[in-house]
């Protein structure tokens, strides 16, 4: 597994080397690896709920949590909320200047504004200075559902160039008052529009970018939109963060977000599953068998590839990367490492093997 991972990255391009900042202890940009991001969905200003989720998140390998916040009560639970779990957090703030001081007065991380849209120059030194002051880097998120109007009546909608000259707009209020720690996102829910944003953007700049497809919708199709939009671009050297954003539990994110990831040699977290797609010679339920090892391993921290094929003559062969896997036919199975066949089972006993194997590892 780990020489085809390196023939892979081989073929892609070299990462683009963008500056580095950091989200509290995490490090973004540069060489570093891409971080994998998510964002709460639930009420802010809901401590126990939002901490909960964030610490499942946790589990899950998510490294930086967003949370929104839109008013005052949300603002003023930040610090319970960081006090009670272990990754960096960013304020995602819209409009509300005094939002942002007192995200910051809070012990915030990061935070998520636009410098355009909150208010006048003085309100954005302010805010600038006191993130400057406490070394929290602030990301430009640009979105194609909310371009600036004067960018749409010169571009009609939002082309790329149209979110790259708005990216570009609020770089400059930040580097007009000295501030260079930047992050930029620039998304739309079309897929081929978000990639020629951010492929124009990142030959113009050196800001880390954060990339993903906004609002990409259900499970369903999310995923399949954001892994090709994310795909293209990290295959690209493009991006130093992601978040797939879906209409799921936040862990899905995180989990589809290693994928992706481990997909293209990037990185891997978790267990990667490879089964086959079943043909005339499977005599098993596969569906049903690979559903059952998926949700049981869908949250393990485990690096590692594990198998589940449906024909025994050809499936460890077939899967001989695999660490571990199991293969079944006609009532009867086998249990086999690296390709290697170790146990005969029953079909019955498949699962319950496979598991046993996969926690000793």
């Amino acid at each position: 597994m780990r020489t085809k991972l390196t023939k892979i990255f081989r073929m892609m391009k070299t990462r683009k080397k963008t500056r580095t900042i950091h989200v509290g202890d995490v490090p973004v940009g540069g060489r570093n690896p891409v971080v994998v991001q998510s964002m709460t969905k639930t009420d802010t200003a809901d401590a126990a709920s939002t901490v909960k989720q964030i610490r499942a998140l946790e589990s899950s390998g998510c490294e930086i949590i967003r949370l929104a916040v839109p008013d005052m009560s949300a603002a003023k639970t930040l610090n319970t909320i960081k006090k009670a779990v272990r990754i960096p957090m960013i304020a995602d703030i819209h409009f509300d200047w005094r939002l942002a001081l007192e995200a910051i007065r809070q012990g915030i991380d990061g935070l998520r504004i636009n410098p355009g849209n909150i208010g006048a120059r003085w309100k954005v030194g302010e805010v600038v200075r006191a993130a400057a002051d406490k070394g929290i880097p602030i990301r430009i998120g640009v979105n194609a559902g909310s371009l600036e109007k004067d960018l749409l009546r010169k571009y009609g909608h939002p082309t790329p160039a149209a979110l790259v000259e708005s990216a570009g707009k609020h770089i400059q209020i930040l580097e007009d008052l000295g501030f260079r720690d930047i992050k930029v996102s620039l998304k739309a829910s079309d897929v081929l529009k978000t990639v020629g944003a951010y492929r124009l953007f990142s030959k113009q700049y050196d800001y880390p970018l954060h990339i993903g497809i906004s609002e990409a919708g259900p499970p369903s199709t999310g995923i399949v939109k954001s892994s090709v939009g994310i795909g293209i671009l990290l295959s690209e050297g493009i991006g130093d963060t992601v978040r797939v954003s879906l209409t799921a539990d936040p862990r899905e994110e995180v989990r589809v977000a290693y994928a992706i990831l481990a997909s293209l040699g990037l990185r891997q977290k978790g267990v990667n599953i490879v089964s086959c797609p079943t043909c005339g010679r499977c005599r098993i339920d596969m569906k049903k068998l690979v559903a059952k090892v998926e949700n049981k391993v869908k949250y393990l921290d485990k690096p590692i590839t594990v198998a589940v094929m449906g024909c025994v003559v050809n499936g460890p062969g077939e899967a001989r990367e695999a660490d571990v896997g199991i293969a079944g036919s006609g009532g009867r199975g086998i249990l086999f490492k690296k390709g290697e066949i170790i146990k005969t089972l029953s079909e019955e006993e498949l699962l319950g093997e496979l598991l046993k194997e996969i926690k000793a590892i």
